[in-house]
């Protein structure tokens, strides 16, 4: 059955707008100040709220050179710490999502805080990646999120052709597409570019559209105000770098282009309608 993502996010094609964390507690980065992250997380918390984003996906952004999986104990606190505090100021539905593929962590942080949804960059198949090999770990994800009681609550949203990577064994988006979602139980798909800045192709989305026609595609990079009308090929979009302060990734989040964003996203809502 398909994912409806009005139940989850109250509208079609929601608009996932990306809390980038700074540095958090053990990594190379941190400045030991977690009140300054945390600070800085709720405000563009309430950036993306105030300029229509549909939800909040709060992520590790900023604790590179990232573990391929991470448990963490230091990672998970501030996570949980962070993920807490920004649902008590923030009324949105909340995605976590812990880099570089940290399954474990990811939906032990979600089930703790309430939020409805992780992002996994490699569900199936196998990645080479800058963190070295990361393989599919499709068979564990789902074990856990059912041990956890999370398998009605907690959404799983799963990149294919992941960014900053390169497949092991190259093999056709279609078939990447229904392993992914069929095999792997994703709820929904998420194609982005090459790079964080790149969207998907048109192509890309169509074919993976006819993969797999009832199981939501979310488009995963390169959104911004020029590109949103892209959403008439997706289900959704994460809206991160578009976000920013001069389309700097470690910038605040920008009110007016948010909502400029949400603007665009809302007449191909409306085109839907027609």
């Amino acid at each position: 059955m398909k994912t409806s993502f009005t139940n989850i996010f109250g509208v079609e094609k929601p608009v996932l707008g990306m809390v980038h964390l700074g540095p958090l507690p053990g990594s190379p980065l941190y400045d030991g100040n977690i009140d300054e992250v945390l600070e800085a997380a709720i405000r563009d918390a309430k950036s993306l709220e105030r300029g229509g984003a549909s939800s909040v996906m709060v992520e590790n952004f900023n604790d590179y050179p990232f573990y391929p999986e991470t448990e963490e104990p230091e990672t998970v606190a501030a996570m949980t710490l962070i993920a807490h505090e920004i649902r008590r100021e923030v009324k949105l539905p909340m995605g976590i999502n812990i880099l570089r593929n940290s399954w474990k962590s990811a939906l032990a942080v979600a089930g703790t805080v309430g939020a409805d949804f992780i992002r996994l960059n490699v569900l199936t198949d196998a990645y080479v990646t800058d963190q070295g090999l990361i393989n599919g770990t499709a068979h564990l994800v789902a074990r856990y999120r059912k041990f956890l009681g999370l398998e009605k609550k907690v959404k799983i949203f799963a990149d294919i052709q992941t960014k900053h990577a390169a497949p092991l064994a190259a093999r056709p988006i279609d078939v990447l597409a229904r392993d992914t979602a069929y095999r792997g139980m994703a709820d929904a798909i998420i194609l982005a570019g090459e790079e964080s800045a790149q969207p998907p192709s048109v192509e890309n989305l169509e074919a993976v559209r006819r993969a797999v026609p009832d199981v939501p595609i979310i488009i995963g990079s390169g959104m911004k105000v020029e590109t949103a009308s892209l959403l008439k090929y997706a289900d959704g979009a994460v809206f991160g770098y578009g976000a920013k302060i001069d389309d700097i990734m470690t910038n605040p989040v920008d009110e007016e282009k948010t909502r400029r964003f949400c603007e665009g996203v809302n007449k191909e809502r409306n085109h839907q309608l027609v």
